[in-house]
């Protein structure tokens, strides 16, 4: 039924590219692109209107910036979930996106299954980051509190946007996971992602899919960004597991 379907807006100066997209989704049942927009400004007002469940937004765009459109979209329509999905590989522009509200980070480059899945994962209002873009997040959380690192965030947990860091997840609870959690969890910080944790573990990637939940629920955390920042802010991210 047209009520259960993810409701898309696709926000993307390139005609083609959203055509590709749109396209895309169309194929799928759960999916319905509500409507397109050309520039951010379009983008903005159509949100207000269709009050989409997610949006697709560029970030390179003539007159206003896809961050600057986040930020703007949000306070529009504060219950849509914004996907930045660009080319930019920049740490300004991911950090400042997730600033603006986004609650998430795509390059263009990614497969079109990791597409589908990034927008079923932000509807259900979690957080997710393109894995080549994950180190760049992380970056900032080595910097540490007053210690930024190089295009990073001046402190964390508390510069990172929603979702990105949840509170009651202390050093004390890496003790309720497993080894095999942990050492997933230590995977997760390099941003690596189910698939890959599988290869290198030797597991099928279902099983890698049921200990990054299990590992989460214990964590009182609700996405891997989260599960990112707190593995490195308690020194699992890097090194091999002791």
């Amino acid at each position: 039924m047209a009520e259960d379907k993810i409701r898309v807006l696709l926000v993307d100066d390139h005609t083609l590219f959203r055509s590709g997209i749109r396209s895309l989704l169309q194929s799928y049942a759960c999916f319905e692109v509500v409507g397109e927009a050309g520039d951010g400004r379009e983008g903005i007002r159509l949100a207000g209107q269709l009050r989409p469940d997610v949006v697709l937004l560029d970030n390179n765009m003539p007159g206003l910036s896809g961050r600057e459109a986040a930020r703007l979209l949000l306070e529009e329509a504060p219950e849509t979930r914004v996907l930045m999905l660009t080319v930019s590989e920049d740490a300004d522009d991911l950090i400042e996106t997730l600033r603006a509200g986004a609650c998430g980070y795509l390059l263009k480059n990614i497969q079109a299954e990791t597409l589908v899945s990034a927008i079923k994962t932000a509807a259900q209002g979690e957080s997710v980051v393109s894995p080549q873009m994950m180190g760049k997040l992380l970056s900032g959380v080595r910097g540490g509190p007053g210690r930024p690192a190089s295009g990073g965030l001046p402190s964390a947990p508390a510069a990172l946007p929603r979702n990105a860091a949840a509170p009651g997840a202390e050093a004390a609870e890496l003790d309720k996971l497993s080894p095999r959690e942990r050492e997933i969890l230590r995977f997760i910080a390099r941003g690596q992602s189910n698939k890959e944790i599988a290869r290198a573990l030797e597991l099928a990637e279902s099983t890698v899919k049921i200990h990054v939940q299990n590992m989460l629920r214990k964590l009182n955390l609700s996405s891997r960004v989260q599960a990112a920042v707190f593995a490195v802010e308690n020194g699992l991210g890097q090194g091999p597991e002791a």
